[in-house]
């Protein structure tokens, strides 16, 4: 399907094609928001493969750990959500390919036992091989991970073993008892920034609301920005980066964040880390919901620590930062990074909230106007009441979910394009931002 956006009706490929206006001031059904993307240098797991986590799965089939093990910090992070907005559903996970990853391996002659994936996770297999008494000549096989079993077989053979989800077996001839052989030699390799460039390539056919960058590689993270501008623009798909410490972004498919944390266990999270609560956090939030003031669980203190000025400067620059009150750790205010304005793109879309709304209704225009009305809908005048008709219904919705305010059926359009093949869609909508300055006035009589 062709997407993205048009100045003049000149696309050549069929599709839906959206381009965003303001009148000074400032168009089915409503999809759930609530993936996130990410890449990450792993000691376990598929290389340069997209996995997808539901919310609440068990980590081990795709970390190589439990959700306790600090290995999975950064998933732990990402779906916390906030004390009134959703955890996000999905997390698409992609490990990094790294020169120098090795496969953990070991030999008991003739069997040879080597880790399903490379990295240091696989130091801490071993192989226990036990002769039984009956029948004569069999054995069991059993894979054990940090002292416990996770996979046993009877074989006489290294040819009767099968690979299970920790080691692949290899070799030939009758097996021999050992009480236990370690598998080492496994190691992470070290990513470089091409790396990145072939998860995004990965990535880009699924769709995401929020792409995670947790590295202070200058290269990549131009590189993510690059890559979220071109989906909103060439494709049509719209979604937000969340990375940190960036030097003036000035975007609104960009959010700069700018805050380290302390947690209640002591631990100090990096802005780079923050970036795994904050694209869960952007993520799993709808159009109808504010981070701003939104609290992160079990933080509790913020570095650095900013005066009033220093606030009003990170505000104003497009920072994404929090504030610590009272022991609880709260978003500043749910902005991005975009701080220049144009008679298009005008200050409203500085609100993540904003940004949320306008990527909800793009995309799913975008996805259900491609599947169920391209080459299908006859371009006539029934034709085009039909798209109206979607159209004012879907966006009734999300008024009466206190998306937008004050539409009307009138504010929706559907003309015929210049060519026989086309139409032209306008909407106009009041996006509906939360309450975040209260000025109060007391009078003493």
């Amino acid at each position: 399907m062709a997407g993205g956006t048009w100045s003049s009706q000149n696309k050549v490929r069929p599709g839906v094609y959206i381009r965003f206006t303001s009148d000074r001031g400032l168009g089915l059904t409503v999809s759930d928001r609530g993936v996130v993307a990410i890449a990450e240098a792993m000691s376990w797991g598929p290389v340069e493969t997209v996995q997808e986590i539901e919310a609440g799965a068990d980590m081990t089939p795709y970390t190589g750990y439990d959700i306790t093990n600090p290995q999975n910090r950064f998933l732990n992070e990402i779906f916390k959500g906030t004390n009134r907005t959703a955890a996000p559903n999905k997390v698409l996970l992609y490990r990094l390919g790294a020169t120098g990853q090795v496969a953990a391996t070991a030999t008991v002659a003739p069997l040879t036992a080597t880790a399903k994936y490379p990295g240091i996770r696989g130091n801490d297999i071993s192989i226990v091989i036990t002769e039984l008494t009956t029948p004569a000549d069999t054995f069991t096989v059993s894979t054990v991970v940090d002292g416990e079993i996770v996979d046993q077989q009877t074989a006489e053979t290294v040819e009767d073993l099968t690979a299970n989800d920790w080691v692949i077996f290899s070799g030939t001839g009758a097996l021999a008892a050992t009480v236990g052989s370690p598998l080492t030699g496994g190691a992470d390799g070290t990513p470089a920034s091409a790396d990145y460039t072939d998860f995004l390539a990965a990535i880009e056919p699924y769709k995401f609301d929020a792409l995670i960058y947790d590295g202070t590689d200058t290269t990549v993270q131009d590189a993510m920005v690059a890559f979220v501008k071109r989906l909103a623009e060439e494709e049509g798909a719209y979604t937000q980066l969340v990375a940190a410490n960036l030097t003036n972004p000035d975007d609104r498919f960009v959010v700069n964040v700018m805050s380290g944390v302390v947690l209640s266990d002591g631990t100090a999270l990096t802005p780079q880390q923050v970036t795994w609560w904050a694209g869960g956090a952007l993520a799993g939030a709808q159009y109808n919901e504010s981070l701003t003031y939104a609290s992160y669980p079990n933080a509790v203190d913020v570095s650095p620590k900013l005066t009033n000025s220093g606030y009003i400067d990170a505000l104003t620059s497009g920072q994404f930062v929090l504030f610590a009150d009272d022991g609880v750790v709260k978003v500043e205010q749910d902005i991005n990074s975009l701080v220049t304005y144009t008679t298009d793109i005008t200050e409203p879309y500085h609100k993540n909230r904003v940004i949320r709304l306008l990527n909800t209704i793009a995309n799913d225009i975008y996805q259900q106007f491609s599947d169920g009305y391209i080459g299908v809908v006859n371009n006539n005048e029934q034709g085009r009441m039909m798209f109206k008709s979607a159209i004012v219904g879907y966006l009734l919705t999300i008024q009466a979910n206190q998306g937008i305010q004050n539409f009307e059926a009138e504010d929706v359009t559907v003309e015929a394009g210049e060519d026989i093949d086309a139409i032209v869609v306008n909407l106009a909508i009041q996006p509906v931002d939360s309450v975040e300055k209260i000025y109060v006035t007391i009078t003493v009589n």
